[in-house]
């Protein structure tokens, strides 16, 4: 039987058409559905499904090895935002128990020429001679979900009738991160008050999440219910983060979410989200014509994008 997504869903080829009615009708859906739950489901997105596949399969390789192996690529000058960070690091803002999840950061790189070479934090890389391969893959996977996530902005600027570009240039550059994760079997001697991911709220622009290999993504409805979100082949999940909502004066949802154990939870699961950040230097601050669109007041702070990354950081435990 086959599942029918629970959020709206937009297919990228009718932005990229060339036809008005199409790209227009993709717009209306990918802003109506941030405006309301801050959630949307991709298809037709452009990425070769065996690059997703072949992540996931030398992800497992990796998290596989000895605990001793695995914390050589800690970056602990940096908190983890590079490399490896282990099991029972992070935690939910407001949330003192850790979540039952080890992961692995893939940042952005430039060329020792560039003007931000020494503005975020370097790649780490496995082994090759244990790991061939590992950087070419994630390099490649990052590469296609940069070129996504543009669009993706892009159709949001215009949602908003702004210039197409306006928070593609916030992005462009942008200390955005991809991140492996892997939930192990949950163990019998785990804290019961400890879930995969406790319920949060993404700290970025947008999160582009690769299909997870299991279920258990939910997003918190206005009255408190949780809904479940499918993960099909083909589609990305989609959701707005905490800075698109403050620049945009919380007309784009910021959508509390989570992962939830399974039923069956000695079954590990994978997920890879596409953490879309500004430059450290970008203002958050709201802008005045979604200040007229919501409350008629600024209700989100004046901040840099640099200076509540790291606020949010120091929330979770990774700063």
């Amino acid at each position: 039987m086959s599942i029918t997504q629970s959020i709206p869903v937009a297919s990228l080829n009718d932005f990229k058409s060339g036809d008005t009615e199409r790209k227009q009708k993709f717009i209306q859906t990918v802003g109506d559905a941030l405006v309301d739950i801050g959630f949307f489901a991709l298809k037709d997105h452009g990425i070769d499904i065996s690059k997703i596949k072949n992540a996931y399969d030398i992800s497992e390789t990796f998290f596989k090895t000895s605990e001793q192996q695995k914390l050589k690529y800690l970056d602990e000058g940096n908190k983890g935002q590079r490399g490896y960070t282990a099991f029972g690091t992070e935690h939910a803002k407001g949330n003192s128990n850790p979540d039952l999840k080890e992961f692995w950061h893939v940042g952005r790189e430039f060329a020792s020429n560039h003007k931000l070479y020494n503005e975020y934090p370097k790649n780490i890389w496995p082994d090759e001679q244990n790991l061939p391969s590992f950087k070419k893959i994630f390099d490649d996977l990052y590469s296609g979900l940069d070129e996504c996530s543009l669009k993706l902005l892009d159709a949001c600027s215009l949602y908003l009738n702004k210039p197409e570009s306006y928070f593609r240039d916030m992005a462009t550059d942008g200390n955005t991160i991809l991140r492996i994760i892997h939930y192990p079997p949950i163990g019998e001697d785990s804290p019961p008050a400890s879930v995969r991911a406790a319920a949060h709220e993404d700290i970025n622009l947008i999160t582009i999440l690769c299909e997870a290999t299991a279920g258990g993504l939910q997003l918190k409805e206005r009255d408190g219910t949780w809904r479940s979100i499918h993960a099909l082949e083909g589609q990305l999940i989609v959701d707005a983060g905490d800075m698109l909502q403050s620049v945009t004066n919380g007309f784009f949802k910021s959508t509390t979410h989570r992962v939830i154990n399974p039923d069956n939870s000695r079954e590990r699961r994978f997920s890879m989200p596409y953490f879309v950040h500004p430059r450290s230097e970008v203002d958050l601050t709201p802008c005045s014509d979604t200040i007229s669109k919501t409350t008629g007041k600024q209700d989100f702070p004046n901040i840099t994008a640099g200076d509540y990354l790291q606020q949010r950081l120091r929330e979770i435990g990774l700063s």
